[in-house]
């Protein structure tokens, strides 16, 4: 006698469930039905479990994210700042012996760890691998590194649509933006070059947008026309944040300068020509294809040599 067990993967618990279509054999005896329905049992139960625990990997508590980010910028001899804003407190990373500089570099950190699965949120959005920190630490030149809100320290005003749906709201700019001169302050700075990695990238053009002190905008795999990308990814619109795209008008007065990686599947070629379209043929930001490059790698190795590009351009 034979029998089948379905299985398929959906959501269980907000995790991963398992659930079992089960065909029972006709004509068996009560015993063996019972044995069979404890395998199946035992079965079910340490799937779960394993799904569970990957879950867990997969995803590293918060303090756990916390630490690896201190721990990276302490052995570089950086130091941990915050940054009192309103209405958020943003975390920022800048070396222990900061120098005065009339032109200081600011990364700000990509979206971090804003979503669980494509219809969950998570519930802290505090990077698993701070790219943008990563880079920024490879940097000679004066330089500072940015989080989002709730990005590392977490507070009442944190929920879920500040680093999803409202990820780029004005709220969000202005806070960043007080941010920007709190830096300049501490640096004796007063020019600034942005440089954002992912939807960071959206952060240093709405603040490039605004500011009349940004004297390069440079994008890492930049989410630069949110409205293409959730189209091209047939996800829900970003409806609570504003759009770089739709300020190309005043980005076109600032020099830019975009890498984009040859594998890049969620930033791809079709979000980034979105936003090149807005501008005049004759006046399109420069960008540059890196090779081997997808969103997540490796963007870390390419860029000491980026920086010279960087750094030639102004």
């Amino acid at each position: 006698m034979l029998f089948e067990i379905s299985q398929n993967g959906a959501q269980y618990n907000g995790l991963c469930d398992d659930r079992l279509d089960f065909y029972w054999i006709s004509r068996l005896t009560g015993s063996v039905k019972k044995i069979m329905q404890l395998q199946i049992t035992l079965r079910l139960t340490t799937a779960i479990f394993m799904l569970v625990l990957s879950a867990c990997i997969v995803s590293p508590a918060t303090e756990t994210r916390r630490k690896y980010a201190h721990e990276l910028a302490t052995r570089h001899d950086w130091q941990a700042v915050t940054l009192d804003t309103r209405p958020f407190s943003l975390q920022s990373f800048m070396p222990g012996a900061a120098t005065t500089t009339d032109i200081l570099s600011v990364y700000i950190e990509g979206d971090g760890l804003a979503w669980l699965s494509r219809r969950r949120a998570s519930g802290d959005p505090t990077p698993v691998k701070p790219v943008g920190l990563q880079l920024a630490l490879l940097d000679n030149h004066p330089s500072a590194y940015l989080a989002r809100p709730c990005q590392y320290i977490w507070q009442q005003t944190c929920e879920p649509g500040l680093w999803t749906s409202a990820r780029f709201s004005r709220e969000v700019i202005d806070a960043s933006n007080q941010a920007l001169d709190q830096l300049k302050h501490l640096f004796g700075a007063s020019q600034l070059r942005l440089i954002g990695y992912s939807g960071g990238a959206a952060i240093a053009a709405l603040l490039s947008a605004r500011r009349q002190d940004v004297i390069q905008l440079v994008t890492i795999a930049g989410n630069l026309d949110h409205l293409a990308w959730t189209q091209h990814h047939r996800v829900s619109p970003l409806s609570q944040s504003l759009n770089p795209a739709d300020y190309w008008q005043t980005l076109a007065t600032v020099p830019q300068l975009h890498f984009t990686g040859q594998n890049d599947r969620n930033i791809n070629r079709h979000v980034t020509e979105a936003y090149l379209a807005r501008f005049p043929a004759d006046n399109r930001p420069p960008v540059k294809i890196i090779d081997g490059a997808d969103h997540d790698c490796c963007w870390v190795e390419h860029w000491p040599a980026l920086l010279r590009i960087v750094y030639a351009g102004k």
